[in-house]
This record gives structure tokens, C-alpha cells and sequence, in this order.
């Protein structure tokens, strides 16, 4: 299994955080497997593409509550990680624990 498991939603509530303050989250390596996903469909074009963080952050976004650890952005990220085989992935984690 690569994630933890596969949702489709967001449960936690808004954060209302700007790029600029997720930013300021230093990364850190989370394993696929504690990940559960807040989408459940993705477009291949985006896992496959060489440029597909160009316009964006570098590490996706994940949001720990109530324990858990939502992968809020960043979906293709962490599926191309796991297509080359690699468990961990480097993520910004915001707790709202």
C-alpha cells in the first residue's frame, strides 16, 4: 500500500495559510505510508510531467490533525516518489493539533 488511505475530502478546517507561510515551514521527511490523501483522482499528465513543480512548492503540503497527516497538496509529488520507489517524501507539516 502506498498510502495510509485514499480520501476525497478535507476534514480538518480551513487554514487560510498563504504560500508565503507555508514557506515558512521547513520541511521534513514523512513516510507515504502515514500520508491519507485528500484527493482521490489525479491527472497523469501532471505525475509524468519534468516541470511539474516549476510553478510551485517543491514540497507538498500536509496537514496534521487529530493525528493524522492529510496530504493536502502535492498528490502527484508523493505518487511519483513511490513510482520510484522511495517510502519517504519531504513535506511541509502544519499542525492544527
Amino acid at each position: 500500500m502506498v498510502f495510509k488511505q485514499v480520501g476525497n475530502d478535507r476534514p480538518y478546517p480551513d487554514h487560510a495559510r498563504t504560500a508565503k507561510e507555508w514557506a515558512e515551514i521547513p520541511p521534513r521527511p514523512v513516510r507515504l505510508n502515514q500520508l491519507i490523501t485528500t484527493k482521490s483522482v489525479l491527472d497523469l499528465n501532471s505525475v509524468l510531467a519534468t516541470d511539474s513543480t516549476f510553478y510551485g512548492d517543491l514540497f507538498p503540503h500536509v496537514i496534521r490533525w487529530h493525528g493524522e497527516l492529510y496530504l493536502e497538496d502535492g498528490l502527484h509529488r508523493a505518487l511519483r516518489a513511490a513510482l520510484q520507489q522511495r517510502s519517504v517524501l519531504h513535506v511541509r507539516v502544519l499542525d492544527l493539533d
